[in-house]
């Protein structure tokens, strides 16, 4: 999704707001990012990312992206909200060309090496 606030390509997801549950906080994040129904969350996390966020009119400030694999029904289209300008699916390859940092390029790898270890598993 291509983030309004911050003016680049990110996965979907937020904030926990207080919520320890980090799986149900990254389905309801994109879910409320892609408006995709029936998404699952595949546990546990594939990666986690610290990184230093400075968004105009904020302070920097060190942020924590536990990050999950998220499934989405086959046919799904993202739909979108105020949070971003642009949501589309992405082949792996293409990433690089949209000037993604690299923790999103280390996600993309991980997230797919994920995939490929449920489906050898018979979980998909």
């Amino acid at each position: 999704m291509f983030h309004t606030k911050l003016q680049r390509w990110l996965q979907p997801g937020g904030h926990a707001d207080g919520d320890g549950d980090l799986a149900r906080v990254a389905l309801r994040e994109a879910t409320e990012e892609t408006g995709i129904a029936g998404l699952r969350v595949c546990e546990p996390p594939v990666d986690l990312d610290v990184h230093i966020v400075n968004p105009p009119a904020e302070d920097a400030h060190e942020h924590h992206d536990v990050r999950f694999l998220v499934l989405a029904p086959a046919g799904s289209v993202p739909v979108g909200n105020h949070e971003s300008q642009e949501l589309a699916w992405v082949e792996r390859s293409d990433l690089e060309s949209l000037g993604v940092d690299t923790g999103l390029l280390r996600l993309a790898d991980r997230a797919l090496a994920r995939l490929v270890e449920l489906e050898v598993a018979g979980l998909l």
